[in-house]
Parts: structure tokens; sequence; C-alpha cells
């Protein structure tokens, strides 16, 4: 039993745009009727005999007047005077058109897609362009010449987007601007099809027992004029393309779910009448996945022609028009434009998430939504549409369009993005959710390292202030484990090993002078002191005579993060950094694009960064601890750290001992990690150890 489809099959009807083209020999007339421009192209595009005239005469215009013969598609900069007849020509033999001449010509201007019907020879004449069309406002930007005897034409397309430009002559190759060879296939002319020329029949009873295997309904089928087409001894679904009712174009697809189109039709939705008019569309990847929509009751569903992509493309998006692989986009987007949500429910493997990426960029991600298909099992999801109405049936897939989500825009979002991550917060499940103890008890009152924080330490030379980070770094090695980078210009790595080791093993490397009466390190010692560096520490060091820049150094610990897993990274001074800036940049405005990207890279790979900056030359200076403001470069050093510390160490006899060491935190941006304050240490000079004396909080 035929199934009868409710579409009214309509046999499109074309006027021929190909009349022949009739030329004179020796008759000429002094007077050229002009044509109406309201009768059919095709009888404006044809010449006579009797309206082909030669004038020896300037083309100048005689009359402001337009002719009404030029209001058409296009225009030319000159025209006849109404009143005024051409002059007949003395020597009408040589000036003759030749007939073949003109028909190759012709014929290669007709393939290009010009309009060469309306130009007039020996003139500029302004077209719309076939490859650009002239943009959103049609505008005519093609300037086309053909010389006065048909022999050759030239033309460019003066929109910046397009630029479209090339010469042909009627003997001979075409010549065209770069890439214009690729962009010719797009304006090749569109076949005209209907049912009947296409061979389509309704579905048979097979086909629609197949349909309904997949839970679409006859109604369905009916609706969208489902049919097929016999090829041979086999039968294949067509799946026709309407706009306005008119057949565009057809895809098929047979029992071995092989997919193929018409030929040199244009690249439309399916489904895409549906969709006229409304604010709310959604897009599939397939024509059954269009059905599936339906039997859910949304019928403002439409498919793109031509499946997904494999892979999300990473070249910027092309220019419309050469966005060849989404063309269907741009040739419906009247119908897209003033549409407020469009909903991706595109298939959910990787083609298929590829595929809503590459639409919401060219549709724009504020606009798009997407929907995440339920599970099938503890493992996988559906597929798509029609899987989730099979298996689930339609109020199921209702649900699940309804309940799609925001399609993310990168840098934007809200706070149920981060719900796991503040549930984790709050019941502590993260780590070091108060920060990690400094080791010594008076200063965790007072400052503690939380990861993804910078702090800015300063001090004025000689006051301790590497010596102390190192001591800091040791406890958080022996505490919880963590490795560190060194960017530490100012040691040489000997020393600065040197100095690690005595704080770790807590005995003097050497046994004279500073050492004191301290028993040194043994070799035993020494030898796992330098495993435990090895474990413990990685270095970046400029192994040339250049000054390392900012960026380079980020760039390494990035890797030491990445290859190592470096929870922390010391920057040892500001000051042996290379500062080279644009002339047009301040200090100010540099030291603050500087600590954007040092912040970003400490948020970004939960790493605490130590950055040491001395403070510039201290005039009338009285011995106490310098502040924060008083950093060489910037007050965006204090302005943009979380947290700033300034190393003092006493130098009056009068005021105390003079291996005290005063830690005072000047700010500290998380309060739940600490809080302004002082805290005292003692030094030890034979270990370079730290150790607790007491706190001063600030009132």
């Amino acid at each position: 039993m035929r199934l009868l489809l409710l579409r009214p099959l309509r046999k499109l009807s074309f006027l021929s745009s190909s009349a022949g083209l009739l030329m004179g020999t020796v008759q000429l007339f002094k007077s050229t009727p002009c044509p109406n421009p309201l009768t059919p192209s095709s009888q404006r595009h044809s010449f006579h005999s009797h309206r082909l005239v030669f004038s020896p005469l300037s083309p100048k215009p005689m009359s402001k007047t337009r002719p009404l013969c030029l209001r058409t598609n296009g225009y030319s900069y000159v025209s006849h005077a109404n009143g005024a007849a051409p002059a007949e020509l003395e020597n009408a033999e040589e000036k003759r058109v030749d007939f073949n001449q003109l028909s190759r010509l012709k014929l290669k201007l007709e393939m290009l897609g010009i309009d060469y019907g309306i130009c007039m020879p020996g003139q500029y004449n302004h077209l719309i362009c076939p490859i650009c069309k002239g943009g959103d406002s049609e505008e005519k930007s093609l300037s086309v010449y053909i010389s006065e005897d048909w022999g050759s034409a030239f033309w460019c397309c003066f929109r910046g987007k397009c630029g479209w430009q090339g010469r042909t002559t009627a003997v001979g190759d075409n010549k065209l601007s770069r890439e214009t060879s690729n962009q010719i296939a797009k304006v090749k002319k569109k076949r005209e099809i209907t049912v009947e020329s296409l061979g389509l029949e309704p579905l048979c009873e097979e086909l629609v027992a197949y349909f309904s295997e997949r839970s679409i309904s006859t109604e369905t089928l009916r609706r969208n004029a489902v049919m097929q087409k016999t090829t041979g001894v086999q039968i294949c679904i067509a799946f026709p393309y309407w706009r306005d009712g008119q057949l565009v174009s057809c895809k098929y697809r047979d029992i071995e779910k092989k997919f193929w189109q018409e030929k040199d039709t244009e690249k439309i939705f399916y489904g895409l009448d549906d969709i006229k008019g409304t604010n709310d569309i959604i897009i599939v990847e397939g024509e059954i996945d269009k059905l599936a929509m339906e039997e859910a009751g949304f019928h403002n569903c439409v498919s793109v022609p031509d499946g997904a992509p494999p892979k999300v493309s990473s070249k910027d998006l092309p220019p419309e028009e050469q966005d060849t692989k989404y063309q269907y986009l741009w040739n419906c987007k009247e119908y897209l434009k003033k549409a407020s949500r469009i909903i991706l429910a595109t298939d959910g493997d990787d083609p298929g998430q590829a595929l809503a990426e590459e639409l919401a960029r060219r549709l724009g991600r504020e606009r798009c939504w997407r929907v995440r298909w339920p599970m099938k099992n503890d493992n996988e999801h559906f597929k798509d549409a029609n899987e989730v109405l099979m298996y689930l049936g339609p109020d199921v897939l209702k649900e699940v369009i309804e309940n799609a989500e925001l399609y993310p825009i990168r840098g934007l979002f809200n706070f149920a993005n981060y719900f796991d991550e503040l549930d984790a917060y709050y019941y502590r499940t993260l780590g070091y959710e108060y920060g990690v103890s400094t080791g010594w008890k008076g200063l965790n009152e007072l400052y503690n390292i939380v990861p993804g924080e910078l702090t800015i330490v300063t001090g004025v030379p000689n006051s301790g202030k590497s010596e102390w980070i190192d001591a800091l770094l040791c406890n958080l090695s022996e505490s919880v484990g963590w490795k560190f980078a060194l960017c530490s210009m100012e040691n040489k790595v000997r020393e600065h090993a040197r100095k690690l080791l005595e704080k770790h093993i807590k005995k003097p490397f050497f046994d004279k002078r500073y050492g004191g009466s301290a028993e040194r390190m043994s070799a035993e010692e020494f030898e796992q002191g330098k495993q435990w560096l090895n474990d413990t520490f990685y270095l970046i060091r400029c192994e040339d005579d250049s000054l390392p820049s900012i960026s380079w150094v980020l760039e390494l610990a990035q890797a030491a993060v990445l290859r190592h897993g470096v929870r922390g990274l010391v920057i040892d001074p500001y000051n042996e950094l290379d500062h080279q800036r644009p002339p047009n940049q301040t200090e100010t405005e540099y030291v603050s694009q500087m600590l954007t990207k040092v912040k970003r890279f400490a948020q970004h790979h939960c790493c605490h960064v130590w950055f040491v900056a001395h403070p510039r030359q201290l005039h009338q200076w009285v011995g106490g601890p310098p502040n924060l403001y008083d950093i060489s470069g910037s007050a965006h050093f204090i302005n943009k750290c979380d947290n700033g510390i300034v190393i003092h160490r006493n130098r009056d006899p009068g005021a105390g001992d003079l291996d005290q060491v005063q830690v005072c935190v000047r700010k500290v941006r998380n309060k739940v990690a600490g809080t302004i304050g002082d805290a005292y240490l003692t030094y030890d000079r034979a270990t370079g150890q730290f150790k607790d004396i007491g706190i001063k909080k600030s009132t």
C-alpha cells in the first residue's frame, strides 16, 4: 500500500534565460528602443538585430535623465540621452560584432555568475557580486567592463571582505584573483528540481514499518513529505529539503546507512519552513532526529544537511563567503537572525560536540543552549534524540529539551559551575582550606600559606629576606612534602645549596668561623641532604649573559608544575629580571601587567608564589622596618599581592638581641589564612634556622 503525502507536490517552472542572440550584419538603425524593465529577464537579456547600434560619438551622456532601460539589477556609468539618436557609422563593417566571439564571452560570464545581460559594452557597469552577494545590504559592489567588440571583460568587487577580481576573453583562459577559483564553484547555477524530475515516490509499507520501529509515526512522515527513490533494484529513503513550499534539494539514505545529496543544489536546513518566524529553534544532527523531535511535540526543529566534523577547527572563522562547510547557515540566516534561543541538540559523541561548538561559534554562544543526553548505562549516554525517543519515550525526550542548559561561554560563569568546589571548601575536603602552617607557632596566628596566592616579601638589604624564605620552604617540605621551583638570581648554586642543607640537617656545612662550636654535618648526612635537595627543589637559571624575563620564568615554572608537581615558586629578586618595556608604557603600568601574569600563574596552577622586591633608597632612614609602599617601582606591589611581608633585623644593640628578626605582616587578603601583625623570631647564625620568640598583633 502506497503512502499518500499531504504536502502538495509542486512542479517548479522557470523562465528560460538562454534566449538566442541574433546579430545583424550590415543593416544599422539610428535609434535604439529601450526594453521594458518589467518584462521577464529572459526577454530583457536578449539582443535583436535591429537594436545593435554603434556610434562614433562620445559615450558621455547628453541628459541627466536616466533612461528606463537602465533601471535593472545593475547600472552603468554612462548612457545614451533620451532624445538623441546615435550617428550612423561610416565604417560599420569594421565595427560589426562577431557572433561567435560574443557567444563565447557570454558563456564564460554566465559560468562565472556575472549577469552579462544588463551590461552595456564600452562602459563600467555596477552589479551584485556573485561571490559575496553584496553582503547583508545587497550592495552593487561589482564593477564590470565589457569591451565594445565583446572580445574581453574584466571586473572587480570593491567590498573589503570580498575583493573578487579577474578578467576573461572570448578566446583563452580566465585570469582570476588568488583563491577565486575555489569560490567560483559557489556561484555555479543551482539546479531547478521537482519531485517529478527526481523520480520521488510515496513511501512503501516496508519503509513505513522501518520508521515505525524507530518510533516515527505515519503522521510525522506525511507532514515532512518523507519519500523514497528507486535506483536500480534498490529503494532508498528520500528527505526533500523545502523552502517556502519549493523543493530546493534532496538527501538520500540507503539500507546500509550511506548518505548522498542531489548535486548542484543549494545547501539549507532540513525542515527550514518549520522555523520561519519562531524565536526558539532546535538544531539536530540528522533528519531522523528532526522527525523524533516532532514526536516529542517540537515542530520548531531543523537538521543540518552535512553531518558533523571530526573535531573543532583551530582556525579563526572564515568570512561568510569562504565558509563553505557551513554555507547552509548563511543561506538560512534570515530564518536564524531573529531567534533568541537556539538549542543545539547534536549527537553526544565527539563529532557531535564539535558540531555544536562550530554552530555556536557562528550563531553566537550568548543565544545558544545545549542538551545533556541521559545515561544509557553506568558508562555511556544515549547518542541522540531518536535513541532517547526509542528507548525512553517522547516524554523523556521532551524533558531533556526543556532542561537544556546555557551553552558555556569562555570566561562567563555562574556560581552553579562552582558548587562542587564550594561544597569541598565548606566540608574541608580540598585540603589547606585554612592554609599551611609556616612551622613557627607565633607566625601562624598571622600568616599561613594558601596555594594559588602571591606573597610579596621586602626589607632593607641584609635583613634576611632570602634566608627567611629558605627556612620557610624547609618547614613546608618537612611538614607537607611540598616541592619548589627556585629562581634565585643573587645566589650561586653551591651557596644556596649550603644554606638549604644547613636548615634541613640543622648543622653547619663547615666547622669554622660562623659555625662556632656546633658539630659539622657528617658525610652521610651530607649525602642524604643532597638527595633531599634533588627531590625537593628545581632551579630556574639563565645560562647565558642575558637577563631572564618574567614570561620566561613563568614558562619554566609551569613546566616544573606539570612535570614535577611543584607547589611553590620563589622569584628572588625583582630587580634581577629583564624589565624592558615599550617606550609608551610607564613603569607603573609595566609592574601592574607583570604582577597580573604572576597572579594568574599562581591561581591557574594552584601554586604559591613568593616574590622578593627591594625597597627604594630610603633617605633619612632611622633603622625601623620599611613600608610596603617603599618598594621600588610601583605601589602595585602592595595593591595586587595577596600577602605583604616585611622582614626586618635589629641593628641596634640597645634595642635588643642582634639576632632578633621581626616578621611584619602588613597585608593579608584572605582573613581565613591570617591577619595583620608582627611576629618575632631568632636567627641561629650557625645553622641558618629561625626559632619562635613571640607575636604582636596589630591593634
